[in-house]
């Protein structure tokens, strides 16, 4: 606007002082001759020269402008984290595609081992149900069907009162023998032992004479003398050894078998004692259980069981998904190949999501963007309109263009509402910077 203002006061101060000269009679004679009285061959020179200053004395449109890329973004991480590496530095040369900057993605590696983990599972039970039950499982359901059916019975025993009597005669033996062998052996065993010893000795030593009187004989190993001699030293052996027996006492582990048995049998007398009609019918519920978890084996999975399955793998693949995203999500890429005008985050830093972190733009292209087109002036541009650029750094240099895009809202300026206008150069030239200054001439109103 500055511009427009002073070519208009240029002008129009030439036309004053041009008009004044002529009405002072400062110009010459012959040019006022001329001026006054122009003949045929001025009269030609007269049109142009009329509409030159025509042209000159109408109002420009001329805006101030800045050179930017066409192709920019200020780009920012998808997630929050810190951050482990920024892989460039402005000024740098990008290509689509390469990494920017890189979070700390530890905790995203360990998500993704774990949905991969849950997704193993869940394709393994799938594979397994449709796969129907193996021979080993219908084995353990045989086995826990068994074992339900045996504590069903016991506990339907217990209850007769003729199985009670027999728990009570077994506590009383198991209970006499505790006691015989911490007792230990009465005096009239021990002396019934004794005559049991001195008997078989007697009768050792008979067989023993017997056989004295034949040993020298050539078959006296065959003679029924010898045989007798030898049963009668088994059965004196013996004998020592029970009277032994009874003098030691009884050992450690026959004490502790006997304790055991005892209490086993004082075990199963108070379950008999204490069996009730509720605990049969949760032992027949057992069995009702085991036998449908058997039939439920041998008959294969049900429709709904493989469609519940098949929902599991679904899920943990979805969350494998959403895993891997979030893993992807702790590196920023460039979208597109350029040159990288700003990096405004630090290795060890916190960034949040939607943080701005790396300016790129594609500077192969560029376009220029009005800057204070007011709209008293925007409504003599149109897109398509031919515009004449000049830069005020490089004023040897002079492009045209073309409007391609007017942006339809406009933005308070000290004011005034403008509007920015894009224009397209019809060329590009290598010397341009983005935000270089630029001036563009729309031509007259």
């Amino acid at each position: 606007m500055k511009r427009i203002v002073i070519l208009l006061v240029i002008v129009v101060a030439l036309a004053g002082a041009g008009y004044a000269a002529y009405a002072l009679g400062y110009l010459p004679a012959e040019l006022t001759a001329i001026l006054a009285s122009p003949t045929r061959q001025d009269a030609k020179v007269e049109q142009p020269l009329a509409e030159l200053q025509s042209d000159a004395l109408q109002p420009r449109i001329l805006a101030d402008a800045k050179v930017v890329p066409v192709q920019r973004s200020n780009l920012n991480m998808a997630a929050s984290g810190i951050v482990a590496e920024v892989a460039v530095r402005e000024g740098d040369r990008v290509e689509a595609g390469d990494l920017l900057v890189k979070l700390d993605d530890a905790q995203a590696r360990v998500a993704v081992a774990q949905a991969q983990a849950n997704l193993a599972r869940a394709q393994a039970n799938l594979d397994r149900v449709r796969a129907g039950a193996r021979s080993e499982d219908i084995a353990i359901a045989e086995a826990a069907l068994q074992a339900a059916q045996a504590a069903y019975e016991r506990l339907v025993n217990a209850a007769a009162p003729g199985n009670i009597r027999v728990a009570e005669a077994a506590l009383a033996r198991a209970q006499a023998e505790y006691n015989r062998l911490t007792q230990g052996p009465s005096e009239q065993i021990l002396i019934a032992a004794r005559a049991e010893v001195a008997a078989a000795e007697a009768q050792l030593n008979q067989a023993r004479s017997a056989y004295n009187r034949i040993k020298d004989l050539p078959d006296a190993g065959m003679r029924p003398e010898s045989l007798a001699m030898q049963q009668a030293t088994i059965a004196y052996e013996a004998a020592q050894a029970r009277l032994q027996d009874l003098l030691n006492g009884p050992t450690q582990a026959e004490l502790a078998a006997a304790a055991a048995a005892v209490r086993q049998a004082q075990a199963q007398l108070e379950m008999m004692r204490n069996s009730m009609p509720s605990d049969v019918t949760a032992a027949a519920a057992q069995v009702a259980q085991a036998q449908a978890q058997l039939d439920a084996l041998k008959a294969g999975a049900r429709p709904e069981e493989i469609a519940a399955a098949e929902a599991e793998v679904a899920a943990a693949t979805a969350a494998l998904q959403q895993a891997l995203v979030a893993l992807g999500n702790t590196e920023l890429r460039a979208p597109f190949g350029g040159v990288v005008a700003s990096v405004n985050v630090n290795v060890g830093e916190q960034v949040a999501p939607g943080q701005p972190v790396v300016q790129l733009a594609d500077d192969s292209a560029w376009e220029i963007q009005t800057a204070d087109l007011t709209e008293l002036d925007v409504v003599g541009v149109t897109p398509g309109k031919q515009v004449t650029i000049t830069f005020d750094a490089l004023p040897d240099l002079q492009l045209r263009g073309v409007v391609e895009r007017i942006r339809p809202i406009g933005q308070d300026n000290r004011g005034d509402t403008v509007y920015t206008v894009v224009v397209k150069p019809e060329r590009q030239d290598e010397r341009l910077l983005w935000n270089m200054t630029a001036v563009v001439d729309f031509g007259v109103k």
